[in-house]
């Protein structure tokens, strides 16, 4: 049995949608490349590690890190192309308002993506190095870091953290799908509470101040998807008043 028309359209939207999105991580791929070495040396000369020593151990630690940091832009900067995508592949027959209303989703996903990372690199990864760098001087350690660890450990909280901020648009992209509505998310309050002070835990040191400066944010993030899930479908059903 051959496909039907609205089957044929549909995968070649998709896969329109999939080109554009492996453009578009292709670009960041080769502009984070280029700028490894200045992102690189902008990272060393932070106060988190303006006083440790790097040092390879491997001929390849230094180009590894350049695929590392390219990686890294080009999977964050992709993210809200992506996410606007695959938000106008499963949400076919938006109205004239709903469709200008996306205008703002992209920038609002590049904004958040900029939020957490900067969030993750200036506070939550300075208080890890400092705490880990305590625990090693208390035993007496002498401090030898290969720059392929740092990198590893730096990216391993940015990336998660910059992902955890995306929550509101996610949120809102869920409502959309009529997936989750602020009911559910209120409902669902105390147990994701207790998720994001888990997460907090994992990625923070462990002392009151630092798991604080982490799991409020998370908490927040949470809030304000829910505002944005109630938004929506107050907007929603203003326009259906009006049709």
């Amino acid at each position: 049995m051959e496909p039907d028309i609205n089957t044929l359209e549909h995968l070649t939207e998709l896969r329109k949608r999939i080109i554009i999105v492996l453009v578009v991580f292709v670009v960041f791929l080769l502009a984070g490349f280029y700028f490894s070495r200045q992102i690189l040396l902008i990272i060393k000369d932070q106060p988190a590690a303006v006083n440790l020593v790097w040092n390879v151990f491997s001929l390849t630690d230094g180009i590894f890190l350049y695929l590392k940091c390219a990686l890294i832009v080009a999977v964050l900067g992709t993210l809200p192309v992506a996410l606007f995508h695959i938000w106008r592949f499963v949400s076919p027959g938006l109205t004239e308002d709903e469709a200008r209303g996306l205008v703002w989703f992209v920038p609002m996903s590049f904004a958040l993506v900029l939020i957490g990372a900067a969030f993750a690199y200036f506070v939550v990864f300075p208080m890890m190095v400092k705490f880990m760098s305590a625990v090693n001087e208390s035993i007496g350690a002498v401090e030898t870091y290969g720059i392929d660890k740092f990198f590893s450990l730096l990216f391993s909280i940015v990336l998660p953290l910059t992902m955890t901020f995306q929550m509101p648009v996610v949120t809102l992209f869920l409502t959309k799908l009529g997936i989750i509505n602020p009911l559910r998310l209120k409902k669902m309050r105390k147990k994701t509470y207790f998720i994001l002070v888990i997460v907090g835990m994992m990625i923070s040191p462990p002392d009151y101040v630092s798991h604080s400066l982490v799991t409020v944010p998370l908490i927040l993030l949470y809030e304000i998807s829910i505002f944005f899930s109630a938004w929506y479908l107050r907007k929603k059903a203003k326009l259906a008043l009006q049709a």
